[in-house]
Protein backbone atom coordinates (compact mmCIF):
# COMPACT_ATOMS: atom_id res chain seq x y z
CA UNK A 1 0.00 0.00 0.00
CA UNK A 2 1.28 3.68 -1.02
CA UNK A 3 1.88 6.54 1.54
CA UNK A 4 -0.90 8.27 0.25
CA UNK A 5 -3.42 5.72 0.81
CA UNK A 6 -2.10 4.70 4.03
CA UNK A 7 -2.50 8.47 4.67
CA UNK A 8 -6.29 8.00 3.78
CA UNK A 9 -7.05 5.41 5.65
CA UNK A 10 -5.44 6.97 8.96
CA UNK A 11 -7.80 9.37 8.16
CA UNK A 12 -10.87 7.78 7.51
CA UNK A 13 -10.23 5.91 10.55
CA UNK A 14 -9.49 8.54 12.97
CA UNK A 15 -12.60 10.71 11.40
CA UNK A 16 -14.51 7.92 12.01
CA UNK A 17 -13.22 7.69 15.74
CA UNK A 18 -14.27 11.06 16.24
CA UNK A 19 -17.57 10.40 15.02
CA UNK A 20 -18.56 8.10 17.44
CA UNK A 21 -16.85 9.19 20.77
CA UNK A 22 -19.17 12.54 19.52
CA UNK A 23 -22.30 10.00 19.32
CA UNK A 24 -21.44 9.15 22.58
CA UNK A 25 -21.24 12.09 24.61
CA UNK A 26 -24.26 13.22 23.02
CA UNK A 27 -25.52 10.08 24.57
CA UNK A 28 -26.88 12.32 27.57
CA UNK A 29 -29.34 14.21 25.00
CA UNK A 30 -31.56 11.07 23.80
CA UNK A 31 -30.31 8.20 26.01
CA UNK A 32 -32.23 6.94 29.22
CA UNK A 33 -30.43 7.02 32.77
CA UNK A 34 -29.91 2.76 32.23
CA UNK A 35 -28.32 3.45 29.16
CA UNK A 36 -25.53 6.24 30.61
CA UNK A 37 -25.03 3.23 33.18
CA UNK A 38 -24.45 0.86 30.75
CA UNK A 39 -22.17 2.46 28.77
CA UNK A 40 -20.13 3.86 31.22
CA UNK A 41 -19.63 -0.11 32.26
CA UNK A 42 -18.60 -0.79 28.78
CA UNK A 43 -16.36 2.57 28.71
CA UNK A 44 -14.65 1.18 31.68
CA UNK A 45 -13.88 -2.14 30.28
CA UNK A 46 -12.67 -0.67 26.88
CA UNK A 47 -10.16 1.76 28.82
CA UNK A 48 -8.88 -1.50 30.70
CA UNK A 49 -8.96 -3.32 27.66
CA UNK A 50 -6.48 -1.12 25.81
CA UNK A 51 -4.71 -0.19 28.72
CA UNK A 52 -3.66 -4.02 29.13
CA UNK A 53 -2.80 -3.88 25.12
CA UNK A 54 -0.66 -1.30 25.69
CA UNK A 55 1.43 -3.00 27.44
CA UNK A 56 1.29 -6.42 26.81
CA UNK A 57 0.56 -6.61 23.18
CA UNK A 58 3.83 -5.53 21.71
CA UNK A 59 6.35 -7.37 24.88
CA UNK A 60 4.06 -10.23 24.55
CA UNK A 61 4.57 -10.36 28.50
CA UNK A 62 1.04 -11.43 29.78
CA UNK A 63 0.06 -9.42 32.61
CA UNK A 64 -2.83 -10.56 35.38
CA UNK A 65 -2.22 -7.26 37.51
CA UNK A 66 -5.18 -5.15 35.75
CA UNK A 67 -7.02 -5.82 39.28
CA UNK A 68 -3.88 -4.59 41.38
CA UNK A 69 -3.92 -1.31 39.39
CA UNK A 70 -7.56 -0.88 39.26
CA UNK A 71 -8.25 -1.59 42.82
CA UNK A 72 -5.54 0.41 44.26
CA UNK A 73 -7.24 3.53 42.37
CA UNK A 74 -10.67 2.40 43.64
CA UNK A 75 -9.03 2.55 47.39
CA UNK A 76 -7.34 5.73 46.94
CA UNK A 77 -10.69 7.38 45.53
CA UNK A 78 -12.44 5.71 48.80
CA UNK A 79 -9.39 7.36 50.95
CA UNK A 80 -9.02 10.45 49.38
CA UNK A 81 -12.76 11.08 48.31
CA UNK A 82 -13.72 12.98 51.48
CA UNK A 83 -10.84 15.43 51.58
CA UNK A 84 -9.38 16.04 47.99
CA UNK A 85 -11.53 17.46 44.87
CA UNK A 86 -13.09 14.47 42.00
CA UNK A 87 -9.79 15.71 39.74
CA UNK A 88 -7.27 15.63 42.12
CA UNK A 89 -8.37 12.13 43.64
CA UNK A 90 -8.17 10.88 40.15
CA UNK A 91 -4.40 11.65 40.04
CA UNK A 92 -3.78 10.42 42.17
CA UNK A 93 -5.36 7.24 42.09
CA UNK A 94 -3.32 7.10 38.40
CA UNK A 95 -0.51 7.92 39.84
CA UNK A 96 -0.47 5.47 42.57
CA UNK A 97 -1.03 2.73 40.36
CA UNK A 98 1.52 3.66 37.86
CA UNK A 99 4.43 4.40 41.03
CA UNK A 100 3.16 0.77 42.21
CA UNK A 101 3.64 -0.63 38.66
CA UNK A 102 7.08 1.42 37.88
CA UNK A 103 8.66 -0.51 41.31
CA UNK A 104 7.13 -4.12 40.51
CA UNK A 105 8.32 -3.60 37.23
CA UNK A 106 11.93 -2.43 37.82
CA UNK A 107 11.97 -5.96 40.02
CA UNK A 108 10.01 -8.21 38.21
CA UNK A 109 10.21 -7.58 34.23
CA UNK A 110 13.11 -9.43 33.63
CA UNK A 111 10.92 -12.49 34.27
CA UNK A 112 9.68 -14.28 31.04
CA UNK A 113 6.72 -15.91 30.32
CA UNK A 114 4.57 -17.84 32.67
CA UNK A 115 6.56 -16.53 35.44
CA UNK A 116 5.65 -13.03 35.28
CA UNK A 117 1.83 -13.85 34.81
CA UNK A 118 2.03 -16.24 37.39
CA UNK A 119 3.75 -13.41 39.75
CA UNK A 120 1.06 -10.45 38.33
CA UNK A 121 -1.42 -12.61 39.41
CA UNK A 122 0.09 -13.28 42.88
CA UNK A 123 0.46 -9.24 43.34
CA UNK A 124 -3.23 -8.60 43.20
CA UNK A 125 -3.59 -11.50 45.82
CA UNK A 126 -1.03 -10.21 48.19
CA UNK A 127 -2.34 -6.93 48.07
CA UNK A 128 -6.06 -7.51 48.32
CA UNK A 129 -4.98 -9.86 51.47
CA UNK A 130 -2.37 -6.89 52.86
CA UNK A 131 -5.34 -4.13 52.91
CA UNK A 132 -7.80 -6.98 54.87
CA UNK A 133 -5.59 -8.12 57.20
CA UNK A 134 -4.60 -4.19 57.95
CA UNK A 135 -8.81 -3.71 58.01
CA UNK A 136 -9.39 -6.41 60.03
CA UNK A 137 -6.56 -6.55 62.43
CA UNK A 138 -5.53 -2.69 62.96
CA UNK A 139 -8.55 -0.50 62.58
CA UNK A 140 -11.16 -3.47 63.23
CA UNK A 141 -13.47 -2.88 59.81
CA UNK A 142 -14.31 -4.39 56.68
CA UNK A 143 -14.23 -1.91 53.71
CA UNK A 144 -15.61 1.65 53.22
CA UNK A 145 -17.93 3.93 52.26
CA UNK A 146 -17.15 6.07 48.86
CA UNK A 147 -18.18 9.22 47.89
CA UNK A 148 -21.04 8.94 45.45
CA UNK A 149 -20.81 11.22 42.42
CA UNK A 150 -23.65 11.11 40.05
CA UNK A 151 -23.92 9.04 37.09
CA UNK A 152 -23.53 11.69 34.39
CA UNK A 153 -20.41 13.16 36.11
CA UNK A 154 -19.06 9.63 35.61
CA UNK A 155 -19.77 8.85 32.19
CA UNK A 156 -17.99 11.84 30.96
CA UNK A 157 -14.54 11.67 33.19
CA UNK A 158 -14.74 8.01 31.91
CA UNK A 159 -15.44 8.76 28.14
CA UNK A 160 -12.16 11.86 28.85
CA UNK A 161 -10.35 8.97 29.95
CA UNK A 162 -10.74 6.39 27.60
CA UNK A 163 -10.16 9.27 24.63
CA UNK A 164 -7.22 10.38 25.84
CA UNK A 165 -5.99 6.65 26.36
CA UNK A 166 -6.71 5.89 22.95
CA UNK A 167 -4.71 8.90 21.84
CA UNK A 168 -1.87 7.84 24.27
CA UNK A 169 -1.94 4.37 22.93
CA UNK A 170 -2.43 4.93 18.57
CA UNK A 171 0.74 7.58 19.27
CA UNK A 172 3.34 5.12 20.92
CA UNK A 173 2.05 2.45 18.82
CA UNK A 174 3.36 4.87 15.81
CA UNK A 175 6.34 6.08 17.38
CA UNK A 176 9.74 4.82 18.15
CA UNK A 177 9.11 3.91 21.36
CA UNK A 178 6.42 1.51 19.86
CA UNK A 179 9.02 0.13 17.31
CA UNK A 180 11.10 -0.53 19.76
CA UNK A 181 8.80 -2.43 22.24
CA UNK A 182 7.23 -4.39 19.46
CA UNK A 183 10.95 -5.65 18.54
CA UNK A 184 11.20 -7.05 22.06
CA UNK A 185 7.97 -8.56 21.97
CA UNK A 186 9.48 -10.53 18.51
CA UNK A 187 12.82 -11.13 20.36
CA UNK A 188 14.27 -9.02 23.51
CA UNK A 189 17.61 -10.58 23.06
CA UNK A 190 17.60 -8.94 19.69
CA UNK A 191 16.37 -5.98 20.64
CA UNK A 192 19.51 -5.45 23.65
CA UNK A 193 22.28 -6.07 21.06
CA UNK A 194 20.45 -3.76 18.79
CA UNK A 195 20.42 -1.06 21.39
CA UNK A 196 17.48 -0.96 23.19
CA UNK A 197 17.02 -1.38 27.01
CA UNK A 198 14.49 -3.74 27.08
CA UNK A 199 14.01 -3.99 31.08
CA UNK A 200 13.49 0.10 30.95
CA UNK A 201 11.15 0.41 28.10
CA UNK A 202 9.49 -2.67 29.51
CA UNK A 203 8.99 -0.79 32.84
CA UNK A 204 7.99 2.05 31.70
CA UNK A 205 5.20 0.87 29.51
CA UNK A 206 3.89 -0.98 32.87
CA UNK A 207 3.74 2.02 34.33
CA UNK A 208 1.82 3.78 31.81
CA UNK A 209 -0.52 1.11 31.26
CA UNK A 210 -0.95 1.57 35.20
CA UNK A 211 -1.70 4.82 34.82
CA UNK A 212 -4.81 4.69 33.08
CA UNK A 213 -6.05 1.65 35.41
CA UNK A 214 -5.21 3.88 38.38
CA UNK A 215 -7.43 6.56 36.92
CA UNK A 216 -10.46 4.14 35.54
CA UNK A 217 -10.67 2.48 39.07
CA UNK A 218 -10.56 5.99 40.81
CA UNK A 219 -13.59 7.15 39.14
CA UNK A 220 -15.41 3.99 39.14
CA UNK A 221 -15.36 3.63 42.64
CA UNK A 222 -17.49 6.59 43.39
CA UNK A 223 -20.56 4.68 41.27
CA UNK A 224 -20.03 1.85 44.16
CA UNK A 225 -21.50 2.74 47.79
CA UNK A 226 -19.46 1.00 49.30
CA UNK A 227 -16.28 -1.24 48.47
CA UNK A 228 -13.99 -4.08 50.24
CA UNK A 229 -10.28 -5.53 49.02
CA UNK A 230 -12.47 -8.59 47.43
CA UNK A 231 -14.51 -5.57 45.73
CA UNK A 232 -11.88 -3.82 44.72
CA UNK A 233 -9.30 -6.61 43.64
CA UNK A 234 -11.70 -8.81 42.14
CA UNK A 235 -9.14 -11.28 39.97
CA UNK A 236 -12.20 -10.82 37.12
CA UNK A 237 -10.64 -7.27 36.30
CA UNK A 238 -7.70 -9.26 35.34
CA UNK A 239 -8.83 -11.82 33.49
CA UNK A 240 -11.53 -9.99 31.69
CA UNK A 241 -9.54 -7.38 29.26
CA UNK A 242 -7.34 -10.50 28.66
CA UNK A 243 -10.34 -12.20 27.28
CA UNK A 244 -12.07 -8.96 25.48
CA UNK A 245 -8.39 -8.32 23.36
CA UNK A 246 -8.17 -12.01 22.36
CA UNK A 247 -11.94 -11.97 21.56
CA UNK A 248 -11.85 -8.67 19.69
CA UNK A 249 -8.28 -9.71 17.72
CA UNK A 250 -5.10 -8.43 19.03
CA UNK A 251 -3.80 -8.29 15.68
CA UNK A 252 -5.16 -4.90 14.66
CA UNK A 253 -5.65 -1.17 16.91
CA UNK A 254 -9.20 -1.67 17.06
CA UNK A 255 -9.57 -4.90 17.18
CA UNK A 256 -9.24 -5.30 21.05
CA UNK A 257 -11.58 -1.70 21.55
CA UNK A 258 -14.26 -3.91 19.59
CA UNK A 259 -13.96 -7.08 21.32
CA UNK A 260 -13.76 -5.28 24.93
CA UNK A 261 -17.37 -3.38 23.79
CA UNK A 262 -19.28 -6.19 22.37
CA UNK A 263 -18.02 -8.44 25.17
CA UNK A 264 -19.10 -6.29 27.95
CA UNK A 265 -22.56 -5.68 26.35
CA UNK A 266 -22.88 -9.81 26.31
CA UNK A 267 -21.87 -9.52 29.90
CA UNK A 268 -24.42 -7.32 30.99
CA UNK A 269 -27.35 -8.65 29.05
CA UNK A 270 -26.22 -12.01 30.06
CA UNK A 271 -26.51 -10.75 33.99
CA UNK A 272 -29.48 -8.85 33.41
CA UNK A 273 -31.46 -11.93 31.60
CA UNK A 274 -29.76 -15.14 32.89
CA UNK A 275 -28.81 -13.85 36.56
CA UNK A 276 -28.54 -17.34 38.02
CA UNK A 277 -26.64 -19.11 34.62
CA UNK A 278 -24.83 -16.15 32.89
CA UNK A 279 -21.54 -17.19 34.16
CA UNK A 280 -22.34 -20.54 32.84
CA UNK A 281 -23.45 -19.56 29.36
CA UNK A 282 -20.48 -16.45 29.37
CA UNK A 283 -17.75 -19.65 29.64
CA UNK A 284 -19.14 -21.03 26.87
CA UNK A 285 -19.20 -18.20 24.37
CA UNK A 286 -15.67 -18.16 25.68
CA UNK A 287 -14.42 -21.34 24.61
CA UNK A 288 -16.47 -21.19 21.63
CA UNK A 289 -14.20 -17.83 20.85
CA UNK A 290 -11.19 -18.86 21.62
CA UNK A 291 -11.34 -22.32 19.76
CA UNK A 292 -13.20 -21.52 16.87
CA UNK A 293 -11.54 -17.50 16.47
CA UNK A 294 -8.08 -17.37 16.80
CA UNK A 295 -7.59 -13.94 15.43
CA UNK A 296 -11.22 -12.81 17.13
CA UNK A 297 -13.72 -10.90 15.51
CA UNK A 298 -11.82 -9.04 13.60
CA UNK A 299 -9.61 -11.97 11.94
CA UNK A 300 -12.97 -13.12 10.61
CA UNK A 301 -14.24 -10.31 9.17
CA UNK A 302 -10.84 -9.99 7.31
CA UNK A 303 -11.50 -13.93 6.41
CA UNK A 304 -14.84 -12.76 5.38
CA UNK A 305 -13.90 -10.23 3.18
CA UNK A 306 -10.91 -12.25 1.76
CA UNK A 307 -13.48 -15.41 0.85
CA UNK A 308 -11.93 -17.99 3.12
CA UNK A 309 -13.57 -20.03 4.81
CA UNK A 310 -15.11 -18.61 8.79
Amino acid sequence: MNTPSIILKNLYAWGLAVLILFAIALLPLYGSEYTIILVTAIIMYVALTVAWVMFSGPTGNISLAPAAFLGIGIYTSAVLGKVLPLPAVIVAGALASCGLALLVGALTLRLKGIYFSIFTFGLVVLIQQLILWYEVRLTHTRGRFVIVIDNMTIFYVMLAILAVLVLTAFLIRESKFGLALKSIGEDDEAAAHSGVNVTVLKTIMFGVSAFFMGATGAIMATKWTYIDPYIAFNPLFSFMPVLMAIFGGMGTFYGPILGAAIFAYIEEVLITEFPYYYMLIFGIILVVAILYLPGGLVGLVQKWRKGGPA
